[in-house]
């Protein structure tokens, strides 16, 4: 919502003032679709050369996350900790014999069932069956397994923000694609040199026509995209770190409470359920289908 509202303001300050001192958008309306044609394609095609085919698919829904925000709500974390009560709570009481089948079949697993937006994320779910089953091997060192996980949350962060280093690259080479546009129309008036000072003016006019263009779309829309899709990236990463806190906790000896209780406090404030509403929620876990 406030990207939109962003946008509308951009173009709104950007125009208006240039119309409010007098400008003429005829000439920007008449170069424009040249002018887009030679900074857009060139902006693409250096994506397209320079990033893999997932980090260009990733690219696509990652446009989609700069105007919805992080996937992840208050009410997820709450359904995460529940996840996790569960299970630190069942390897606890039961042993690691009750917790094996849920995390080698984790879609067959009644607790896993309970949480399905939770299931639709196949990093979430490998990572805790990993680890757990990490456990389950009599790898019981806290530091050890603590560190394996860090390992993996760098390697799934580090690749989930590609898409956003796509973007920030787009918007550094957007001005210099720009001169590229701008320097192609001082050619043609180059060449039309003997042609009246009015003719001359409009031509040089549409040619600087590329360098507005190609500053104005690099800090004021795919430099902004890029920054707010980083963001979103770092604010769903501190979701995974959440099961690390927890299990690592389990791991230290803690019983399922405190260790919720451990990764509760690593929630970010905004999204942090206070301790009365995890209490409630931990006693309201639905009911194995």
């Amino acid at each position: 919502m406030f990207q939109i509202i962003g946008i509308v303001v951009l173009f709104g300050c950007v125009f208006g003032s240039y119309l409010m001192s007098g400008g003429n958008m005829a000439p920007i309306i008449e170069a424009a679709p040249h002018e887009l044609m030679t900074i857009g394609g060139a902006a693409i095609a250096q994506t397209l050369i320079g990033n893999s085919l997932t980090t260009l698919k990733a690219m696509g829904g990652g446009m989609g996350k700069v105007f919805s925000g992080p996937k992840w709500k208050a009410s997820d974390y709450r359904d995460l900790l529940a996840l996790l009560f569960l299970l630190t709570k069942t390897m606890k009481s039961k042993g690691v014999i009750a917790l094996e089948s849920h995390i080698e079949k984790p879609h067959d697993s009644t607790i896993f069932n309970r949480f399905p937006k939770i299931m639709k994320d196949h990093f979430a779910i490998d990572f805790i069956c990993d680890t757990l089953r990490m456990m389950t091997m009599n790898l019981e060192d806290p530091h050890q397994v603590e560190d394996a996980m860090e390992k993996q949350l760098e390697k799934h962060h580090h690749e989930a923000h590609a898409p956003a280093h796509a973007l920030q690259n787009m918007a550094d080479a957007l001005p210099a694609l720009g001169i590229v546009a701008a320097v192609l129309g001082v050619i043609k008036t180059m060449g039309s040199i003997t042609e009246p000072p009015e003719i001359l003016g409009a031509m040089i006019g549409g040619a600087l026509v590329g360098t507005f263009m190609g500053v104005f779309l690099a800090y004021g829309m795919v430099g902004p995209f890029a920054a707010r899709l980083g963001g979103i990236v770092d604010e769903e990463g501190t979701f995974y770190k959440i099961i690390q806190a927890v299990l690592v906790a389990h791991l230290h000896g803690n019983a399922a409470q405190i260790s919720v209780e451990i990764g509760r406090g690593n929630i970010p404030s905004e999204s942090q359920p206070s301790f009365l509403q995890m209490e409630e929620a931990l006693n309201n876990i639905p009911e194995a289908a």
